[in-house]
């Protein structure tokens, strides 16, 4: 009997499910918020202990330490809710947080934009200038406001791997 693993976006988890017989087209609800149709993922396996291990890619994003990770998204986020919209300068201050924070590169118009607004010029100002740098800085490519990926709870599914759920669930 076949074990499946799904992901579930919402929750960012992963979970496990017991298939009385081999199902590669049926996908589940999420036992946790109910979404329907979880997505398939592929499951770990087993190498032989004997091989080397690859050298990691230099395009490999850093290793984190997840719980000091957790902790700086937390108090990130407990910032945000103060953060004054119409001042740019505390937006910058947060955007250079976030990415002290998670160890991720910050590019060069990335660093102009933030840059721009420290001296106080609106994010407006910038993105007619520069385009939607500043819409996902994470990606290097825009998003729409308020989208999962430009959200502190959207850049921690993208930094942290899913939990994974420890029960086994009917398929």
């Amino acid at each position: 009997m076949p074990i499946y693993e799904f992901y579930c976006p919402d929750c960012h988890r992963v979970f496990n499910f017991l298939s009385r017989r081999v199902d590669t087209e049926k996908r589940p609800a999420c036992p946790r918020c109910r979404r329907p149709e979880l997505t398939r993922r592929v499951s770990l396996f087993a190498i032989s202990k004997g091989r080397k291990e690859e050298p990691a890619s230099p395009e490999a994003p850093p290793d984190l330490d997840e719980a000091r990770l957790e902790q700086a998204m937390a108090s990130l986020a407990h910032e945000a809710e103060g953060l004054n919209e119409d001042d740019p300068r505390q937006a910058a201050s947060l955007m250079r947080k976030l990415f002290d924070a998670t160890g991720l590169p910050m590019g060069a118009p990335v660093q102009e934009a933030i840059r721009r607004m420290e001296a106080g010029e609106s994010p407006e100002k910038i993105e007619e200038e520069m385009g939607d740098v500043l819409e996902d800085p994470f990606s290097g490519t825009g998003g729409e406001p308020g989208d999962r990926r430009t959200s502190l709870a959207g850049l921690r599914r993208r930094v942290l791997p899913p939990t994974t759920d420890p029960e086994l669930h009917e398929m």
